[in-house]
């Protein structure tokens, strides 16, 4: 299985700052030990191509360095030559992913997922949609026409939404916690809203109501938005799921792709457990299910056949 990484490039962030940095380049380690991964260093997205899914204004101003203090703040990071470098290629990682997925049935980032940038802002921790970016690249190219987006991150794709509100081609589910970040939601094309302290169980009954829709919208790709932060560890998430509990989750968005052949794009989303390991763990459990999946498609001319 083939995927994509940037840990190779840094951002200088200052001291006691709460972003889990390091998770990137243990997760990549994980994979490396266990073996079965295509690991490839992922090439920067060109400004063309991400301004087709952002306002160029917004794009410049960020590559440039001279966004607003108040727009560099509501991101979450500090400007640097390090944070547009890496922006860059974890945008275009997902695009590569998206573009291996067309062919071999199922590819990934171990970044990506920054579903809280809006077509003019960042936010979150996010400065480009990857996911906005990579399903616009592919549109315009004639490669997919219909998407749908599944965002089990723990917070809402709030960006995510709002690019694509109203885009007939265009599904995009969010299964996150009402009392959580973003604290002024938008509109998904179905919004899934977790109370506080929701454990394993409830999680995948809500979870297996809302797939259907997904499946009805017939999309040709499917993005897999895998935040982990939904773990009972994670200093962000307000739930209570277990590593068997996301495994089972996995295992649901999986099934439901290879039932109906579809190419599949993981990208990495959220993670703050303390320890660091248990993100690390989770967001491993991930990509070794989805590395056992491919096994299981047979592909004719880029078309994934269930065997």
């Amino acid at each position: 299985m083939r995927v994509y990484y940037c840990d190779h490039l840094e951002i200088p962030l200052p001291e006691g700052h709460k972003f889990p940095l390091r998770k990137y380049r243990l997760l990549r380690e994980e994979l490396e030990r266990a073996g079965g991964f295509e690991l490839r260093r992922s090439e920067a997205a060109s400004l063309e191509v991400i301004e087709r899914a952002h306002d160029p204004a917004y794009v410049r101003a960020f590559v440039d360095g001279t966004l607003s203090a108040q727009a560099q703040r509501r991101i979450g990071f500090p400007w640097s030559e390090g944070l547009v470098a890496r922006t860059l290629a974890s945008t275009g990682g997902t695009l590569q992913a998206s573009r291996e997925a067309l062919v071999s049935g199922i590819s990934g980032g171990l970044a990506g997922g920054t579903h809280h940038a809006f077509r003019g802002e960042g936010s979150g921790f996010c400065v480009f949609n990857d996911i906005a970016v990579a399903t616009r690249a592919l549109q315009r190219e004639g490669l997919v026409r219909r998407v749908a987006v599944v965002d089990l991150d723990v917070h809402q794709g709030d960006g995510t939404a709002a690019i694509f509100e109203g885009d007939a081609d265009v599904f995009t589910l969010s299964l996150h916690g009402a009392n959580n970040f973003p604290f002024r939601k938008q509109r998904s094309s179905l919004d899934v809203e977790l109370a506080d302290g929701v454990e394993d169980m409830e999680y995948l009954q809500r979870l297996e109501t809302a797939l259907p829709a997904v499946w009805e919208f017939a999309p040709e790709m499917v993005f897999f938005q895998a935040g982990v932060d939904a773990l009972r560890t994670d200093r962000l998430g307000r739930l209570a799921l277990t590593h068997a509990g996301l495994q089972a989750r996995d295992a649901m968005v999986l099934e439901g792709v290879r039932a109906r052949g579809l190419p599949l794009v993981i990208t990495l989303g959220g993670g703050y457990s303390e320890p660091i390991e248990a993100t690390v763990q989770a967001h491993a459990n991930t990509f070794l299910a989805a590395r056992e999946e491919v096994s299981r498609f047979r592909y004719t001319a880029g078309t994934p056949v269930p065997r």
